[in-house]
């Protein structure tokens, strides 16, 4: 889909018809039926919406009772074996000496640029992985030499890999890899989680605890201001699986990239979208013999099938029969362990940024939030002489604390710029050359330093 196309359509959405939007979410949480206890009150589920239960009724296809709009990873957490450059190492201690610099000019250098991402190098790391690379598509944690220890660990984003294939995406990810050390190894992979987003009009909540049938444990239903939101099972252990209102998580987290993708499979404004997520770690994948990316992707029908029918079922509970493997499976789980991963899984938006932005909205809300201020203190009630009033002041004020560093009220704002674009990965505060030139000064600074018998040197 062209940016500006998938652009307009996200601007319709965030504005044109934010408040259709609003209303149509509120309905869809207020839908929480009064039939919740039903499996607990003797698993009678007579007169709820959907197909009769069976284990034998084909999910093949999307009707009114559930519609499939796209099913894909989410996340995916690798790491690679090799040795860092040397070079590359030296530069990294160098880059987060200068992210943990007091004055906030050289901590807007802590910057790596490589095969077109401008990277934020962290202030911190840890024990094992002490130097960190961040932008919207990869986290880049290295380690110092060490044979026992992978020389990166990385997190895709699920941003960019809605986007890209996974193999898209690992492919342009090892070619970063390669310019910052020699790699030894197919990618291995330590986390995988697997997502469907999907329609129905099953209530959520009309289950209790004993219909989930697992082998996990912690089983765990969610509510925000008394709205229904989800399920949980498993969390903290070696696999994991939510089921939630991802509509209600898209508008407080403002994943807006996913409308257009769920758009083109049928969705509309007034259908509530859920999404179910499998999480494994590297110990359950190694359970069945998986270890590198490449036969991880070969077999996401097996572990999809493993964690829907294996791990983790919804049934429909039925208390005259102890056996809880007889239970016979929800409708609702039916379509969902039926999906195929072998077929596709939907469009990708193909138009990803590797940029951290925040909202426009978040941003000009706290403008707005400091002008009215601004105007309330001093009385001012017409807009155009609030903003006048408001913006010299605003220069007094940034001379008043640039002085203090020697900056004008320009120089000091910039220096403010850089430090935010160092954060939102947009503008390359310093260039190759002028790292070069600047390594040349510090070099020569320390050659004087030296040669004078100072022992200060930087």
């Amino acid at each position: 889909m062209p940016a500006e196309t998938e652009n307009y359509m996200l601007k319709s959405w965030r504005h044109n018809s934010e408040n259709l939007a609003k209303s149509k979410v509120v309905k869809a949480a207020d839908e929480v039926s009064t039939a919740a206890g039903v499996a607990e009150r003797g698993g009678n589920f007579d007169g709820l919406q959907g197909t009769s239960p069976s284990n034998t009724v084909p999910y093949n296809s999307n009707n009114e009772y559930f519609k499939l709009l796209r099913f894909g990873v989410d996340s995916l957490y690798l790491s690679y074996q090799g040795e860092i450059f040397p070079q590359v190492l030296e530069r990294l201690t160098k880059l987060k000496q200068l992210a943990q610099h007091p004055e906030i000019d050289q901590q807007a250098l802590a910057q790596y640029t490589i095969a077109g991402h401008i990277f934020e190098v962290k202030d911190k790391g840890s024990s094992v992985f002490p130097y960190v690379l961040e932008d919207g598509a990869f986290r880049i944690s290295i380690s110092k030499a060490s044979k026992r220890t992978p020389m990166a660990y990385v997190k895709l984003s699920s941003q960019y890999l809605s986007s890209v294939t996974p193999k898209e995406a690992e492919l342009h990810l090892r070619s970063i890899l390669e310019k910052l050390g020699k790699l030894t190894d197919s990618a291995h992979v330590s986390r995988l989680d697997l997502c469907a987003d999907f329609v129905s009009n099953e209530d959520m909540e009309s289950w209790d605890r004993k219909a989930w049938v697992t082998r996990g444990k912690n089983i765990a239903a969610y509510a925000v201001a008394e709205k229904f939101t989800g399920w949980t099972v498993g969390l903290g252990g070696i696999m994991a699986c939510r089921l939630y209102n991802k509509l209600l998580e898209i508008f407080s987290s403002g994943r807006g990239d996913l409308i257009p993708l769920w758009q083109a499979a049928g969705w509309k404004y007034d259908e509530s979208t859920w999404r179910i997520e499998f999480q494994f770690r590297r110990e359950v994948l190694a359970q069945h013999g998986l270890v590198n990316l490449d036969n991880v992707l070969a077999n996401l029908n097996g572990l999809w099938r493993y964690a829907s029918t294996e791990w983790l079922r919804l049934t429909i509970p039925n208390l005259d029969d102890q056996t809880r493997s007889r239970w016979p499976v929800h409708p609702l789980w039916g379509h969902l362990s039926s999906i195929d991963w072998e077929t596709d899984g939907g469009p990708l938006t193909r138009s990803f940024n590797a940029t951290r932005l925040p909202e426009d909205k978040r941003i000009f809300s706290l403008g707005a939030s400091s002008i009215a201020s601004y105007m309330a203190k001093h009385g001012i009630t017409d807009y155009g002489d609030g903003l006048d009033r408001f913006q010299c002041d605003l220069y007094g004020y940034l001379q008043t604390r640039g002085e203090f560093l020697g900056l004008s009220a320009e120089s000091f704002l910039i220096e403010k710029v850089r430090l935010r674009a160092k954060e939102f990965n947009t503008i390359q505060n310093c260039l190759d050359a002028e790292w070069t030139q600047l390594e040349r000064n510090k070099s020569a600074v320390e050659y004087g330093r030296a040669s004078k018998g100072g022992n200060d040197a930087i």
